[in-house]
């Protein structure tokens, strides 16, 4: 019988992959970005949250950057020291697709992926900063090349077929058919790479539509989801010690210190209704990957955080950044 022995949460923001420096020349981009949103979950310009009257100079400083990228670095030894000493027999990661692996063609809510191996899309030509970004921070998402990932194809059928019991109608997927079109992204290649480095353990991925109207889960289902995640782990009859990761999150391009606050008080509490009742308006863009973090709390249901380490970075004066956060169950 599989035994879930621990479950994670990590952002996979390119700036756990890169180091301050870079992270101002990611700044650059914000100024255009078109995925900026306030603290009220209203879509705004750079120039609207610079004139907003919050100014963030002192937080943006390289100073501050690197003393906060030291914060980063601990907390994701810690993680990864924590995922090796539950000695897993499957690590199953529940992050988001950005337009990696589906696109607009085909954008199911929830999918797992029950084939051998996963194999990691590249970023090619797009370019969200200089080229010397770009190639740290692909190299930190396996994103430089077309990785395979071994996954465990035995275990997530009988999660999809578990979760079909339970009344989840989830989407399945097997193979890649070309990785130069369309592949596994960074939600995955970052958890491989960084947590899993001590480990040998396969994957189950599961890809959560948490980015693209119209069809996200709203934190209730995606809460509800998790619970009959677990409910499918403890069912199958494989012996399988398991991990659950949360990857990606908590808030961004703008930091929303609030919400991150808000959220991370209902996981260490265990306190699930005040986690279904997240506004979806602020859950857009990068920010709302706080739903993965919301279906793992689900897989822990009422079991609260055991360790939380929460970096709120301010890349610019106008407040754009991450809410970088790192947990354990």
């Amino acid at each position: 019988m599989a035994l879930l022995v621990i479950g994670l949460g990590t952002s996979h923001s390119p700036m756990v992959v890169t180091d301050p420096p870079m992270w101002e020349q990611r700044a650059i981009s914000d100024h255009t970005s078109p995925d900026l949103y306030d603290l009220a979950g209203d879509h705004r310009t750079y120039e609207e949250l610079a004139r907003s009257g919050k100014s963030y100079e002192r937080e943006c400083r390289l100073e501050h950057l690197c003393e906060q990228a030291h914060q980063v670095e601990r907390a994701l030894k810690r993680l990864t020291a924590d995922l090796k000493e539950s000695r897993p027999d499957v690590v199953v990661i529940v992050g988001d697709d950005q337009h990696e692996l589906f696109d607009s063609g085909n954008m199911p809510a929830i999918s797992i992926f029950y084939g051998q191996r996963a194999r990691t899309h590249s970023f090619a030509n797009r370019r969200i900063s200089s080229s010397d970004f770009m190639k740290v921070m692909s190299e930190g998402y396996m994103m430089d090349r077309h990785h395979e990932l071994r996954c465990d194809a035995e275990f997530a059928l009988q999660l999809i077929q578990g979760l079909v019991h339970a009344e989840i109608d989830v989407g399945a997927s097997a193979t890649v058919s070309d990785p130069e079109t369309h592949g596994f992204g960074h939600a995955y290649g970052f958890v491989v790479k960084r947590l899993m480095a001590n480990i040998e353990a396969p994957i189950v991925p599961i890809m959560l539509n948490t980015y693209y109207p119209p069809n996200q889960p709203t934190p209730a289902r995606c809460y509800a989801m998790g619970k009959a995640l677990a409910a499918a782990i403890e069912a199958s009859g494989l012996e399988r010690r398991v991990a659950v990761v949360a990857s990606g999150g908590l808030s961004h391009f703008v930091t929303n210190e609030p919400l991150d606050t808000r959220v991370l008080n209902a996981l260490r509490s265990g306190d699930a209704a005040e986690l279904h009742s997240i506004p979806e308006k602020l859950l857009r863009a990068g920010s709302s990957e706080i739903r993965n973090w919301i279906m793992v709390a689900g897989a822990f249901a009422r079991k609260p955080l055991s360790w939380a380490e929460y970096v709120p970075v301010y890349r610019t004066p106008a407040g754009t950044g991450v809410g970088l956060a790192f947990a354990r169950w």
